[in-house]
């Protein structure tokens, strides 16, 4: 079965996620995750992307990412072989350490850029690991005390200045954003994951809107993990049109 293309950004920033295979550790020691950030700084800040938020959970990575000049799966592919070799390597584990091809989620405007990096840097306290301002693995810090790996400008003039981030680390408005945790998106949360895909446009606009853009709204709710079915029951979509579109 052919794979899914990717949805491209047009605004070109990206929230990437990679998983460990079967929920394996990614991380046994600091000197691994230190292994990785040094790739990462190596195998993708190198080649024309900017890094605007990370967090390295235990079996999971959360990267923002800008990708300057369309070279996101190239070195995310770069990044993944070189950190699974080590890995491997380090560890002797045997086998895939990544589940599949990483998610990347296109970011659609600067209001939910910043929910992004809202929910990056939430992730070790929503798990109950740490609290995000203690927790060292992620760039919360970064954006406290000043960048070492992140571009931290576009955020800083958001929202207003390096003195702000605390303020806007709390607010409640950029708490919005959902990505799923796993391949599905359970019916509760259809609804919520269609409309950040969506944006300003409902579910239920979806149909009426012409067929170019009704195809890629389609095709981006198939990869925010929606199954036909629950495409079909919020846009009210016949499941053959759903079908033709998503199968590119």
């Amino acid at each position: 079965m052919p794979r899914t293309s990717r949805i491209r950004s047009e605004s070109g920033f990206y929230h990437v996620i990679f998983r460990g295979n079967g929920k394996q550790l990614l991380f046994e020691s600091d000197e691994d995750r230190v292994c990785f950030l040094s790739l990462l700084k190596e195998k993708v800040l190198g080649q024309g992307i900017s890094l605007i938020a990370w967090c390295l959970m235990s079996n999971h990575i959360h990267l923002l990412l800008d990708d300057l000049q369309n070279n996101l799966s190239h070195a995310m592919h770069a990044l993944a072989t070189a950190y699974a070799r080590h890995f491997n390597d380090a560890t002797g584990h045997v086998g895939a350490v990544f589940q599949g091809r990483f998610t990347s989620v296109p970011i659609k405007d600067n209001e939910q850029l910043l929910q992004v990096v809202r929910y990056i840097h939430d992730n070790p306290e929503k798990a109950g690991i740490a609290p995000f301002r203690e927790y060292r693995w992620s760039s919360y810090r970064e954006y406290l005390s000043g960048a070492h790996l992140i571009n931290d400008k576009l955020v800083l003039e958001l929202i207003g200045g390096r003195e702000h981030f605390e303020e806007f680390s709390r607010s409640e408005r950029y708490s919005g954003y959902y990505v799923r945790s796993g391949k599905r998106v359970s019916d509760e949360d259809a609804m919520l994951a269609a409309r950040n895909v969506l944006g300003d446009v409902t579910p239920t606009d979806v149909k009426g809107i012409e067929k170019a853009r009704r195809d890629d709204a389609l095709r981006a709710l198939r990869q925010a993990g929606l199954t036909r079915k629950q495409i079909e029951r919020l846009t009210g979509i016949g499941a053959s049109v759903i079908s033709r579109a998503t199968a590119r």
